[in-house]
């Protein structure tokens, strides 16, 4: 589910896929749905769907979280909400792999409330000096440039009085540190930022507009559960698993696999249907959510039939191909359920906006302030 290898080895990882992309961007193939003024073909978004089927089946290359980030998510908020400078700086490198970028969203006092910013930005003149903590920071160890949020409007709360920057992670005062997982891989990071200095020129919207522009990259994130598919233990995995430990005999077992693959279909024609209201111009309201409460949900029933299947052969590895792997499954698939928002979230943005419920009950402002 997340990457357990060493620096060296992950350093490889990311370097097979910027030659990829080089590769892809060279030909016209990086931004298929893009204007050609940005860098794009012009094409209809069916030949971009077409284009990434193809190269799923044909190309095959490990997944890393920071490529998708930087490719799926902060391009594309660069692209609607950066300056005409900014873009000129930026969407390249983004777009051909040259470039890479981390989300600087989470911090350590916030929860699950992403709009809960410490992190602090004060204007000075034509600069901004940026003081706080970030953390659960995919792949920020090798990343050229962070897409943070911050508070720049003192007294402010929730989210209002926020603005986003993108920030080169070389700059002084932006310290990375590696966070070890219980899986023993360290995909994510803590990110230290102290009196960093950043021009406004790397201001990506209105100041005090970093919500619109935070809201825009989760979109971008929630409608790429899709690219998560193949990530975690599969059902031809678990059903080849059941054949061999014996498991397929017993009835629980059988109806277990049944939900997962009932769950694979489902995400599957989720998928199909978004794609089919975003070609015709209709809003994508709450699809993401819902395709990604259903992919977790299935990483959560592998993890769960796999546990079932392995018993002790789970926790030690006794030289049995095919069984200790299964244990990174189980201790890395939680953290989907958190990353891009908490299952919760996700609920509460299925029930407020697909399914026209009231919101959530929020605690009361303070006398005085307005909604």
């Amino acid at each position: 589910v997340f990457h357990h290898l060493d620096r060296d080895a992950e350093l490889e990882v990311l370097q097979r896929l910027r030659e990829w992309q080089r590769a892809k961007f060279e030909a016209g193939y990086a931004a298929i749905s893009w204007p050609a003024e940005l860098h794009g073909a012009g094409l209809p978004t069916e030949y971009a769907d077409a284009f990434k089927a193809e190269e799923s089946a044909a190309v095959s290359l490990t997944r890393h979280e920071l490529f998708s980030v930087t490719i799926n998510l902060i391009a594309p908020t660069v692209r609607l909400y950066g300056s005409e400078e900014l873009k000129a700086v930026l969407l390249p490198g983004l777009l051909d792999g040259s470039l890479l970028a981390c989300q600087l969203f989470s911090e350590p006092g916030a929860g699950s409330d992403l709009a809960n910013v410490a992190t602090r930005g004060v204007r000075e003149g034509d600069e901004w000096v940026l003081d706080g903590q970030k953390v659960w920071t995919s792949g920020a160890q090798f990343a050229e440039w962070g897409q943070a949020i911050v508070r720049t409007e003192p007294g402010s709360s929730g989210n209002r009085g926020l603005t986003t920057f993108m920030v080169p992670m070389d700059t002084p005062g932006v310290e990375v540190r590696q966070i070890r997982q219980m899986s023993g891989g360290t995909s994510f990071n803590e990110v230290f930022l102290t009196d960093v200095r950043i021009s406004d020129s790397m201001r990506m919207g209105a100041v005090g507009d970093g919500w619109a522009v935070t809201r825009a990259t989760l979109g971008f994130e929630r409608a790429n559960a899709s690219n998560k598919a193949g990530v975690g233990g599969q059902f031809d995995q678990l059903v080849d698993l059941a054949r061999r430990t014996g498991a397929l005999q017993h009835r629980d077992v059988r109806l277990q696999l049944a939900e997962v693959r009932m769950r694979e279909v489902a995400a599957e024609v989720s998928l199909h249907r978004e794609q089919r209201s975003r070609d015709t111009g209709q809003p994508p309201g709450a699809s993401g959510s819902m395709r990604k409460l259903q992919w977790v949900t299935k990483l959560q029933l592998v993890s769960e039939l796999a546990r079932t299947m392995l018993g002790d052969r789970l926790i030690a590895d006794l030289g049995d191909p095919g069984t200790w792997s299964w244990n990174a499954h189980v201790l890395g698939a939680p953290g989907y359920r958190i990353a891009g928002g908490s299952d919760q979230i996700q609920r509460n943005i299925v029930a407020e906006r697909h399914l026209g419920l009231p919101p959530e009950p929020r605690p009361a402002k303070p006398r005085g302030e307005t909604s």
